[in-house]
């Protein structure tokens, strides 16, 4: 009995002593776990890991750490023992990729607005260009009204004035083109038919080979291609019809919107200027008049322009003797308010005319007349005219005509160059105006910098000022 006590003794000691190298395993995995490091024994301020017998394991951890924290970072959840010594991913991103990711969604966003714009714009597209003709026309009508009101007439009075007579002018010349056209009609038709008769001729006699047979089948094939396309033809009739009423319906908007624009328009901008949040509102209420003298020169400067290309092209075409000299003319000044197409289409136009009714010749020499005509328009009267009113690069315009008139037709096209003109006068009086806010000591417009660009600026700053 005695030999069977030691035994078991002897073997609950080796169980104790297994027991507590388990346990001090079990903590030395713990302590890594949490960050722990070995420490020399003795060290104060420590607790040393242990088994319950209170077995040396040479890993200690932090004295009583919180639930959940860590003693490298107090009140932060511990990292991994893989992340441990390395930065911040904030910090690691270069400065230039940051701005350009910041940047990068404010340009998204200022995208999908503008895309939103774009499609209220079409829904409304009516409403908006009746609106923009009305702008154009009462920055045209705007300065007799001024006038008027300096001779004493009442705002009323010198309003309804200007309005009927400008409305009464144009109207002048749309009849007279209509008339012109109606009354050369006839003569024109009879003039088209000599000229194919001789441009046939023409062709039969030059050095192409062509034959007559080659020239009836030409007529032959047009002549089928007409009368399979009937319906197309019939139906673009109809949407001809409805384009009319449109039409007319847009110039009824912009009469209105003319009349209450010469009549009201101070009052109409102080309304919206009390739109624009109020840090911004100075720097709108200077940046408007300037717009609007913008506009104004560039329509007075536009309208110039197309009446002395019409007067010069419509002489050259009557001592051509070509037919409907003054429609044409007056196709030419309003085709003038479509910068760069309108002049080509105007021309184009008016050398057709000249080929079919003089033939080659007259059409050759109207063509001279053209080219010339715009030649001194684009080097001498435009930037003479227009030159300090629309500080705007060629390129800009032909995009903008282009962006236009895939948005609104000859509508936006007509819009887009003074809206592009608009628009950099703003952008270059509210640039002006904020660096001379900034120089006399006002406070920035927006949010500061935050997050890690902030600290990252106030680093260059403090720099800045150690060096200084």
């Amino acid at each position: 009995m005695v030999k069977r006590a030691g035994w078991l003794g002897r073997l609950g000691n080796r169980l104790n002593r297994v027991e507590a190298r388990l346990q001090a395993r079990r903590a030395e995995v713990e302590a890594e776990s949490m960050g722990a490091v070995p420490v020399p024994p003795g060290v104060p301020g420590v607790a040393r890991s242990g088994g319950g017998t209170g077995a040396d394991t040479g890993a200690v951890a932090p004295a009583d750490p919180a639930p959940g924290t860590s003693a490298e970072h107090p009140g932060h959840a511990p990292h991994p023992p893989a992340l441990r010594g390395r930065p911040d991913p904030v910090s690691v991103v270069p400065w230039g990729m940051r701005v350009a990711a910041e940047v990068s969604w404010r340009l998204l966003l200022l995208a999908g607005m503008l895309w939103v714009v774009m499609k209220v714009i079409s829904e409304v597209r009516l409403v908006v260009l009746a609106f923009a003709a009305a702008l154009l026309v009462t920055a045209l009508l705007q300065p007799f009204v001024v006038r008027l009101r300096r001779l004493g007439l009442p705002r009323g009075l010198a309003t309804a004035v200007t309005a009927i007579l400008g409305f009464v002018v144009i109207g002048l010349v749309g009849w007279f083109v209509v008339w012109q056209v109606m009354e050369n009609l006839d003569d024109l038709s009879n003039r088209v038919r000599e000229g194919i008769n001789e441009l046939k001729t023409w062709a039969l006699d030059s050095p192409f080979h062509v034959t007559e047979k080659q020239i009836n089948d030409i007529a032959k094939n047009l002549s089928e291609t007409i009368g399979t396309n009937t319906e197309q033809i019939t139906s673009a009739g109809l949407q001809g019809v409805t384009v009319l009423v449109e039409v007319l319906t847009g110039i009824l908007l912009a009469m209105f919107s003319t009349l209450f624009l010469l009549y009201d328009g101070k009052r109409i901008w102080t309304w919206v200027l009390g739109l624009v949040p109020a840090t911004a509102r100075p720097g709108v209420a200077g940046a408007g008049p300037r717009a609007w003298r913008t506009l104004t020169a560039y329509v007075r400067g536009t309208v110039l322009v197309a009446l002395i290309d019409a007067i010069f092209i419509g002489l050259g075409l009557y001592f051509l003797k070509v037919p409907m000299a003054v429609p044409l003319a007056v196709f030419i000044f309003l085709f003038a308010f479509i910068p760069l197409v309108g002049a080509v289409v105007s021309g184009a136009l008016a050398v057709v005319v000249a080929l079919v009714t003089q033939g080659p010749w007259t059409a050759l020499m109207t063509l001279a007349v053209v080219l010339a005509v715009q030649q001194i328009e684009g080097h001498v009267l435009q930037p003479f005219i227009l030159g300090r009113a629309v500080r705007v690069h060629p390129l800009a315009v032909v995009l903008s005509v282009a962006a236009g008139g895939m948005v609104a037709g000859i509508g936006g096209a007509v819009v887009a160059v003074p809206l592009v003109a608009v628009t950099n006068t703003v952008v270059v009086y509210l640039r002006a105006y904020s660096r001379d806010q900034l120089l006399h000591g006002a406070a920035a417009v927006g949010p500061g910098p935050h997050g890690s660009t902030a600290l990252e600026q106030a680093a260059v700053e403090a720099g800045r000022d150690q060096q200084a």
